[in-house]
């Protein structure tokens, strides 16, 4: 989320406007993240989201925007995709008045224009991140977690995570000659391991869909009422832009690396982790092959994320705002979880036996 492309107040009014928001009222830039420009845009029906993408293509863009609209209409706190209002019979438009999904996902009238790239205006979540989150965060973040993948069985759309397996084999060459030995022996050894994960019969037998896989905690909003001491209560989840067709457990890896992990050494935090899972199992249990892989999905969600940020430090593009995240975190999240597996065959020892 930072700013890589400089958006005029004018251009981004005439955008809310056609879209029957009304006029702009405050368009202000957001610092964080690495991949799209995005700013805060508020007009006179409310706070949006104003995403321009600097990587995904127009062809790409349907399966995300898609889905989160998809999610959003099953009642799910995903942020829904405004869409370009439809011309009424009498050929005026209907302002304010949003696309059945169905016209949206066939004629994808929720991918816009700004600055020369395709973008897209979302509603902003209520709410705020948690960065210190606790089992109660933990817990409604699982069980909200296997919600959606629940919901996402009946999406029609199909696009391959575009930052797997294939990703991670083209993208290790290009940043081994900026790693020490060391970090290089690991970085191959765990590729190694994950190209012959991926062509076992366990592999292969695990449950897929649409899976978000970049769930960290800074793209979940909590809110708790305003009451002091009340628990959280999960209100949003955001940037789906990661999204893709991959196995469900390695979106809950994903999860499992960021929320129940000690962040300052990267070790496993059982409490926490054993909030999420059996949030998670609450809603949809794990079959046998999940529950066999954990292990090894934690260490692929740890290289994935420890590769991605190899790229972007050592290869970064110009931005304004932009502040590329520390490689080190998930080599050592990689190394606990390649160290320590038992760990997470013990936080499953309770959910066996319920």
């Amino acid at each position: 989320m930072a700013v890589f492309t400089e958006v005029g107040f004018g251009e981004a009014d005439a955008l809310v406007q056609s879209l029957g928001l009304g006029p702009l009222r405050e368009l202000r830039g957001i610092e964080g993240g690495i991949e799209n420009t995005n700013y805060f845009a508020t007009t006179e029906s409310g706070e949006f989201v104003l995403t321009l993408f600097e990587r995904l293509s127009a062809e790409q863009l349907p399966y995300y925007l898609c889905l989160m609209k998809h999610l959003a209409d099953a009642g799910l706190p995903v942020p829904a995709p405004v869409a370009q209002p439809e011309p009424d019979t009498a050929g005026k438009v209907r302002k304010g008045q949003p696309t059945p999904p169905a016209e949206a996902a066939a004629s994808c009238d929720l991918l816009h224009v700004v600055a020369g790239k395709p973008a897209a205006v979302v509603q902003k979540l209520s709410g705020r991140s948690e960065l210190a989150p606790t089992a109660a965060h933990c817990t409604e973040l699982g069980s909200m977690l296997a919600r959606m993948h629940l919901a996402g069985r009946d999406y029609p759309r199909i696009q391959p995570n575009l930052r797997g397996l294939p990703w991670w084999n083209e993208t290790v060459p290009v940043v081994l000659p900026y790693i020490e030995e060391s970090q290089a022996n690991l970085l191959r050894a765990e590729l190694a391991y994950q190209n012959h994960i991926a062509e076992s019969s366990a592999y292969a037998a695990l449950p897929r869909g649409p899976v978000h896989a970049d769930m960290f905690r800074d793209n979940v909003m909590f809110a708790t009422d305003g009451e002091p001491g009340a628990a959280p209560r999960l209100t949003g989840v955001f940037d789906f832009y990661f999204a893709g067709t991959d196995t469900w457990l390695f979106d809950l890896a994903v999860c499992l690396n960021d929320w129940a992990i000690d962040l300052p050494t990267g070790r496993h935090d059982p409490e926490r982790a054993d909030a999420l899972l059996s949030a998670y199992e609450s809603v949809r249990a794990l079959n046998a092959s999940e529950r066999a892989l954990l292990p090894a999905m934690l260490r692929a969600a740890a290289l994935r994320f420890w590769i991605s940020r190899l790229w972007d430090f050592h290869l970064p593009r110009e931005a304004s705002m932009l502040k590329p995240h520390d490689p080190t975190h998930f080599e050592r999240v990689l190394r606990e979880r390649a160290t320590h597996p038992h760990a997470m065959a013990q936080a499953l020892e309770p959910l066996l036996a319920a």
